[in-house]
């Protein structure tokens, strides 16, 4: 339900007028992006000249755009175009094509159905990791992304794709995916600049889709033609019935299989490339970790029973997510006049969340800027209060809060243990503590981690 317009005079946001400083903002984007986040809670107008946006940071905001109002915020119009252009009319999208890929998609990624197959996961995870051992041994230096990505791809692909997706597809997915997250940067900071107006990064996003379109199309065909009801993405969406009972069309099958590779894949990536620096520079948490992994698991190959006794670890990642949430921005778009804390919106206006900002709100989270998992053993907040359940949103929330949220809680959870109960790390390398911007969040540059065989 849309919040009541009344009579009494309007509040006025913050203007914050980015259109003076395109070029710091194309040179340090995120760093602009916190200037806004020391109006702690306000609602910020952000003015580039031709398009303007609100930025929601107090989590009585997020939560009524989000939850109460969510039917009134949705995810369209010009901030959402960059996305829109990969992902299209799926479970990233909005109306009646959301609603058929979240009926298609939401019995795979239940808390029940994950849990029926964290024994497949673990033993993905376990076989994933073997190839760290030459490096390990060698004492030579691995790239932790890429690493990291390595292990979650192929844990993804063979539980949540059925295996559909070969290793040697995979080799071709996932370098055009990280093509399309740095190529579409420049369009994901200047969203309304018309498609017709040429900017760095248009080329390469064309050929990465087209290279993503030339791998998936074909086994889509290949897959309608079989009579599959396994219980995993691809074969759930080409088993999908429209509201009428006719057949989907192979484009929303496309576009459901991109969005749940990126979303499955890219927030365990991201939290797990920063994992590595983080704890270098706290070795009172990795301390920490590492004894809870050794009682644990101990020198064995991780297993999901071991998952509901990794209590410090589960912190650790949340933690991790606290600091760097990988989406780190939500766009949404108001269909109908609103308010937000006595501001109008009008009908058409953008509004931005950003978990970046609010996880950071020093009237929310004690010294926000340290690195404490501690934080996470209880929901009080160091007044004994209790936390705002949307001072932490790197799932989203409401309806479109996301499906996958369980799948990467065990993975991540499975892969941290895996990789620590086997070795240990030796050094890392310092990173930016200011991130790379663009749709995700990623260290500014390559995280190279050395590890040891335990």
């Amino acid at each position: 339900m849309t919040a009541a317009i009344d009579t009494d005079p309007p509040r006025t946001a913050r203007n914050v007028r980015l259109y003076r400083s395109i070029p710091a903002l194309l040179r340090d984007p995120m760093g602009e992006v916190e200037k806004i986040g020391r109006f702690a809670g306000e609602l910020v107008r952000v003015d580039f000249g031709i398009f303007k946006a609100y930025v929601a940071t107090h989590p009585d905001d997020v939560q009524h755009i989000l939850r109460d109002d969510s039917a009134n915020f949705l995810r369209n119009g010009t901030a959402w175009r960059p996305l829109r252009r990969l992902f299209g009319d799926s479970i990233l999208g909005e109306g009646p094509d959301w609603e058929l890929s979240r009926k298609a998609l939401q019995p795979l990624l239940t808390t029940r159905h994950v849990h029926s197959v964290a024994g497949r996961m673990a033993e993905a995870v376990n076989d994933a990791i073997e190839p760290l051992t030459g490096p390990a041994r060698d004492g030579s230096s691995v790239k932790a992304t890429p690493e990291m990505a390595r292990i979650v791809n192929r844990t993804v692909l063979s539980v949540f794709f059925g295996g559909k997706i070969s290793a040697a597809d995979n080799d071709r997915l996932a370098p055009a995916f990280d093509q399309v997250a740095k190529a579409v940067a420049f369009r994901f900071l200047l969203p309304f600049l018309p498609e017709s107006v040429p900017v760095p990064g248009d080329r390469a996003f064309r050929e990465a889709v087209q290279r993503i379109d030339d791998v998936l199309m074909p086994l889509i065909h290949k897959q309608r033609r079989t009579d599959d009801a396994s219980p995993d993405f691809f074969s759930a969406l080409c088993q999908a019935r429209t509201a009428d009972g006719g057949e989907v069309s192979d484009r929303w099958i496309r576009d459901n299989l991109v969005a749940m590779f990126a979303t499955s894949t890219e927030t365990t990536v991201g939290a797990l490339t920063w994992l590595w620096p983080l704890l270098d520079a706290h070795p009172q948490v990795a301390a920490r970790l590492y004894d809870e992994i050794d009682r644990v698991v101990g020198r064995g190959p991780v297993q999901a029973e071991h998952l509901s006794d990794l209590t410090y670890t589960r912190q650790v990642l949340q933690e991790v997510l606290r600091l760097y949430p990988v989406g780190w921005l939500f766009p949404r778009t108001a269909v109908a006049p609103a308010r937000l804390g006595g501001v109008r919106i009008n009908a058409g206006d953008t509004v931005l969340l950003s978990p970046f900002l609010t996880h950071r709100l020093e009237r929310f989270w004690d010294r926000p800027r340290s690195f404490d998992p501690d934080r996470f053993a209880t929901d009080r907040t160091a007044d004994g209060g209790r936390r705002h359940r949307y001072a932490y949103f790197p799932f989203g929330g409401g309806p479109h809060q996301c499906i996958g949220m369980h799948a990467f809680t065990t993975e991540a959870e499975l892969v941290v243990a895996g990789v620590l109960s086997r070795f240990r790390p030796v050094s890392c390398s310092a990173v930016p503590v200011t991130p790379r911007i663009g749709p995700t969040l990623r260290p500014r540059r390559d995280v190279d981690l050395t590890l040891r065989l335990l």
